[in-house]
C-alpha cells in the first residue's frame, strides 16, 4: 500500500519544449508524408531538410544531450509501470497462498488438499475482480470442484450464506463439523457441496480479513 502512495507521489518535471517536439514527432499520423522508401528522390530531399533544421535549432551536442534525457524519462516511466505491475502480481501471488495455507490448517484433515487449492484460486481471481461478494460468488467457487452441478441447484444450497454475507452470524461451524471423522468419499454429494460452500464462504472471510490488515 506505502509503496502504491510513493509511486503515486512522485514528482515528475514538466517537460522541455524539445521533449514535446520530439514527442509529437514520434506520434506523427501515419498518413503524414514520411518517406517510407529511401530509394526514392523525395526522400532524400526530405532527410536532408531535416537534417538542416536540425542543424540550425540545435547542436549535434546539444542535440544528443536533449535525446538522452528524453529517452531516459521514457526508461524511467516503463521501469516504475513495470515495477508496479511486478508488486501487484507478487501480492496476489502471497495472498493466494497465505489463504491456501489457511484452508488447509482448517479443513485439510476432511476436505482433499486439490478441492482446498481450487476453491482458493478462485475466490481470490474473483476478489481481484473487486465485486460485491455475494451467492452468486460461491456458487462460482463451488462449481469449479463440482462443474456437473446447475446454478440454480447450489444457489439454493448457498441462500443460508446470504444473510451471513451481510454480517449476520456465518454459517460454516455447523456444517464442517457434521463431515468430522467421515471420509470425504462417503459424503453424498449434496454433503460435498454444502461443505464445498461453507469453504468457500470462509474463503472471502478470510480474504476480506486479508486485505484490512493491509
Amino acid at each position: 500500500m506505502a509503496k502504491n502512495m510513493n509511486a503515486s507521489e512522485t514528482f515528475h518535471p514538466l517537460p522541455s519544449q524539445f521533449d514535446l517536439e520530439l514527442l509529437s514527432a514520434l506520434l506523427e499520423p501515419e498518413d503524414a508524408t514520411y518517406p517510407w522508401n529511401p530509394a526514392d528522390e523525395e526522400s532524400e530531399i526530405y532527410f536532408r531538410e531535416l537534417e538542416e533544421q536540425f542543424a540550425q535549432d540545435l547542436t549535434d551536442e546539444e542535440l544528443t544531450t536533449h535525446s538522452q534525457a528524453f529517452y531516459g524519462k521514457l526508461d524511467t516511466l516503463w521501469s516504475e509501470i513495470s515495477d508496479s505491475t511486478h508488486y501487484n502480481d507478487n501480492t496476489k501471488n502471497v495472498t493466494l497462498a497465505n489463504l491456501q495455507k489457511t484452508l488447509h490448517s482448517a479443513f485439510a484433515a476432511s476436505v482433499p488438499q486439490s478441492w482446498l487449492n481450487a476453491i482458493a484460486q478462485k475466490a481470490s481471481e474473483i476478489l481481484n475482480t473487486s465485486r460485491s461478494i455475494g451467492d452468486q460468488l460461491l456458487v462460482e467457487c463451488v462449481q469449479t470442484v463440482l462443474p456437473s452441478w446447475e446454478t440454480e441447484d447450489l444457489l439454493v444450497l448457498a441462500r443460508p450464506y446470504a444473510s451471513a454475507m451481510r454480517g449476520n452470524e456465518p454459517q460454516n461451524a455447523d456444517t464442517i463439523t457434521e463431515i468430522n471423522n467421515r471420509e470425504w468419499t462417503a459424503l453424498s454429494q449434496i454433503e460435498q457441496a454444502k461443505v464445498s460452500l461453507a469453504i468457500a464462504h470462509y474463503a472471502f472471510t478470510q480474504l476480506d480479513n486479508f486485505q484490512s490488515e493491509t
